[in-house]
């Protein structure tokens, strides 16, 4: 056994013990010579614990969850109709994502998350996605489920008095799962449209594989 070799190993095992199974994954590949990963722009979370899955209710009164999307790339947002500037800007960027994408935009499935389900009543969160694509989906539940979906997600949120009403500070950032309903992506809200239709293209495409 050479000392490459075992430096290799070395290597695996730290990452793995640190609970770096993915880069240990990727570290493995690239030993061997056999998987190129993939490049992307945003954060790589494939493999991740968290944001799993979701049990919310669209503007029609159902129940949805990850499963009712499958076979569609899947992008959540966490926002709040009122927002003046961060949700607009996220969802006008994934409106020209799914332009940019062309006909495999019709497989990417674009949701909103209210963090403000006092507000954002159903027909006020159908209007407002609406306007950016038709085929956006706004997302509530009540204020104990909201709180149970951001933590699940890791999503940051808080409601900030403003004199006599409020607004709602909240994380900017959107994840992506795969056709399979596997988390696969963070991408950052100062990504342009066309660098996170390149990471969608590739997630589609790792799906289909």
């Amino acid at each position: 056994m050479t000392h490459s070799t075992l430096s290799r190993r070395r290597l695996l095992l730290l990452l793995l013990l640190s609970g770096g199974t993915a880069l240990a994954s990727l570290a493995l590949a690239g030993c061997d010579g056999k998987v190129i990963p993939a490049s992307f722009n945003g954060v790589d979370i494939t493999g991740a614990n968290y944001a799993q899955d979701f049990r919310l209710t669209d503007p029609d009164g159902h129940e949805r969850t990850l499963a009712d999307y499958k076979g569609k790339a899947v992008m959540v947002f966490f926002g709040f109709t009122q927002c003046p500037d961060v949700c607009p800007t996220a969802l006008v960027r994934a409106a020209e994502i799914k332009r940019m994408l062309g006909t495999d935009g019709e497989r990417l499935q674009v949701i909103f998350v209210t963090v403000d389900p006092e507000r954002d009543t159903p027909v006020v969160l159908k209007a407002y996605t609406q306007a950016f694509d038709p085929s956006f989906i706004g997302l509530y539940g009540d204020l104990q489920k909201t709180s149970e979906t951001a933590k699940d997600f890791k999503v940051f949120y808080k409601k900030v008095p403003t004199g006599s009403s409020y607004t709602m500070d909240h994380s900017a950032f959107s994840y992506v799962f795969d056709p399979k309903g596997k988390i696969r992506l963070v991408l950052r809200h100062e990504q342009s449209a066309q660098e996170c239709a390149q990471d969608i293209r590739q997630v589609l495409g790792s799906a289909s594989a």
